[in-house]
């Protein structure tokens, strides 16, 4: 059953490969600070964010690791992605951070219908 307030932010870009990122993890947070339950779902080439082991960006760019260490503290608990992601992208879930579940793409729609709002980035 979905909570009136539910957000879902739908995350698809790679850290460093423009700002969309750090704008949904911003979303996200905000959202969570004002008191609405949050989870993310990183699709894509968003799943690089979720890695264990993260590289720097270009001079200039803020870290995402950072944010991404924190989300516990704005109670972001649930970090979502696909298995099918996983797949195209060659990665294990043991490259993940420990937090990350799966679901399978064909039960998607019935996933997302869990959420009152969602957000895409």
């Amino acid at each position: 059953m979905e909570e009136s307030n539910s957000l879902l932010v739908i995350i698809r870009h790679a850290p460093y490969s423009s700002n969309l990122l750090r704008e949904g993890l911003d979303a996200a947070l905000v959202a969570a600070a004002f008191g609405h339950p949050v989870d993310l779902l990183f699709l894509g080439q968003g799943v690089t964010a979720l890695l264990k082991k993260q590289g720097s960006g270009a001079p200039g760019m803020k870290a995402t690791r950072p944010t991404m260490d924190m989300l516990e503290m704005y109670d972001i608990e649930q970090l979502w992605t696909s298995e099918e992601t996983l797949e195209a992208l060659s990665l294990t879930r043991s490259k993940l951070r420990d937090n990350v579940q799966l679901v399978q793409a064909q039960k998607m729609p019935a996933f997302m219908k869990n959420y009152s709002q969602i957000l895409n980035f």
